[in-house]
């Protein structure tokens, strides 16, 4: 299965390559392929539309010199001109007659015969000149003719003929396309090549992302992929080994958040089993062992139920069905009430509670009272919990402009600073050996930000841990 599943990636590897090298080497063929037509087009007519033109200039400023020659005058004045052509080397010049045979020629090879071209016809059917490029009939050279009638009193005494032989531009053009296809391919070589290297350095990059991908998903969280570019590939790299470290870090805290939950749930289930079988049993005997007893149940129990809301809590927010209900309150009053409820069971522990008031009347805001409150009792908690041990915590509100700002701050050992960036992840309990399940503050964080609000945690100066509320308020 694993086996197939590495062949199926692999064939996926090589079609993105294919589709990538098809596309772009479609695309260079066209621009190749337009580009030698137009330069192939540009060179037919400079080689062979040129020299026809030149020919057909010839031709016609000849016929018009011969255009008021009687058919005596004109064969005449044909033989001199042949007798004195100076160009039988480069230019072969005919004389034919109105039947299209040749009379007089520059090359005296030529004379008596009758071509028959298409250019010879077309000259004497419409008295005009024609052109015409192919294979000589009589040698299969191939060769340009051109044919201009001169015309007297309307009728065609007879045709002045151009020929030229072809062989040089033809093996001129052939040398011209034979360079310009050679550098074509030379082009279209480089492209490919560059991007089959391009393909390359994108598709081994994917190949060994996937790879780790699949190791990931298999189970081997925090393997990281060697990067190799810095470039999208690169930012890439980048996440997929950020997103395989969180991972490992998300399997790592929820299993000690498991094994956490589990010591916490047996600690107090421990202490409730042992009273509650030693009351049942009857060997307490004396009342105040027995209320002693039963006062522990009940505290542990409480911390029971405390930890299955924290949890129930975390679980709401996880799926969404975290809501507040919202109503105007003094935010002043709220954390007074937080205040006095801790300040007696703190003074049991040994620990000084001080309250700091503002000015203001009252600090209105529209929120959760339900909520704040929890907030509240649950950092008061974690003072006493973690910071316990300096026995004093102060609690102080007041309003920074348009600000609600609590702090409250125990005198303890504080934060190791490496563990400040983490403090309010869930299930994040750092160094600390206190009890918790490692949600609470996440739960008070989310609790404040749907208020609008931010909550800091950071040292004090002087010792000691403190965390920041600020939520804003009504004007």
């Amino acid at each position: 299965m694993a086996r197939h599943t590495e062949l199926k990636d692999k064939g996926k590897i090589r079609g993105i390559r294919k589709r990538w090298l098809l596309n772009s080497i479609a695309v260079v063929l066209l621009i190749l392929a337009l580009a030698l037509g137009s330069f192939a087009a540009a060179l037919w007519n400079y080689y062979y539309a040129g020299t026809l033109n030149d020919l057909a200039g010839k031709a016609s400023s000849a016929s018009s010199s011969f255009r008021n020659y009687t058919r005596t005058q004109y064969w005449a004045a044909a033989q001199q001109t042949v007798n004195n052509y100076e160009e039988k080397s480069q230019l072969e010049l005919q004389f034919l007659d109105s039947s299209g045979a040749v009379v007089y020629s520059g090359n005296d090879l030529t004379a008596g015969s009758t071509p028959g071209t298409q250019d010879i016809q077309d000259a004497l059917e419409f008295q005009s000149t024609a052109q015409w490029m192919g294979r000589d009939p009589a040698t299969g050279e191939r060769i340009a003719a051109v044919s201009s009638p001169v015309v007297y009193q309307g009728q065609t005494v007879g045709l002045i003929r151009y020929v030229t032989s072809l062989s040089r531009i033809d093996r001129q053009f052939i040398i011209a396309m034979s360079i310009i296809s050679f550098i074509g391919l030379a082009i279209f070589a480089m492209v490919y090549f560059s991007n089959l290297y391009f393909v390359r350095s994108i598709v081994e990059p994917l190949a060994s992302i996937t790879e780790t991908a699949r190791l990931i998903a298999d189970g081997s969280y925090g393997v990281q992929i060697e990067k190799k570019f810095d470039d999208e590939i690169g930012d890439l790299t980048d996440t997929i080994n950020d997103m395989s470290m969180k991972i490992k870090q998300s399997e790592k805290t929820q299993t000690e958040f498991i094994s956490s939950v589990s010591h916490e749930l047996r600690t107090p289930l421990t202490a409730i089993t042992g009273w509650a079988e030693t009351i049942q049993s009857g060997e307490l005997r004396d009342a105040r062992d027995v209320k002693k007893g039963l006062d522990i149940i009940v505290s542990e129990a409480r911390r029971l139920t405390n930890m299955v809301e924290e949890l129930l809590e975390f679980s709401r927010i996880e799926d969404g069905r975290f809501t507040l209900s919202v109503e105007p309150l003094d935010l002043k009053a709220e954390l007074e009430d937080a205040v006095y409820t801790y300040k007696e069971f703190f003074r049991k522990e040994g620990i000084e509670l001080t309250y700091k008031d503002c000015e203001e009347e009252m600090l209105p805001i529209s929120g959760d009272p339900e909520r704040l409150r929890q907030v509240f009792c649950n950092l008061l908690d974690n003072a006493a919990k973690h910071g316990g041990s300096g026995k004093r915590i102060d609690v102080s509100i007041h309003q920074d402009i348009l600000e609600a700002v609590i702090k409250i701050r125990d005198y303890g050992p504080g934060v190791p600073v490496e563990e400040l960036p983490f403090i309010k992840n869930k299930f994040y309990k750092g160094s600390s050996k206190a009890r918790g399940s490692g949600i609470g503050l996440a739960v008070c964080e989310e609790i404040i930000t749907r208020h609008e609000g931010t909550l800091d945690i950071g040292n004090a100066e002087g010792g000691g841990c403190v965390v920041t509320i600020r939520i804003p308020i009504e004007t």
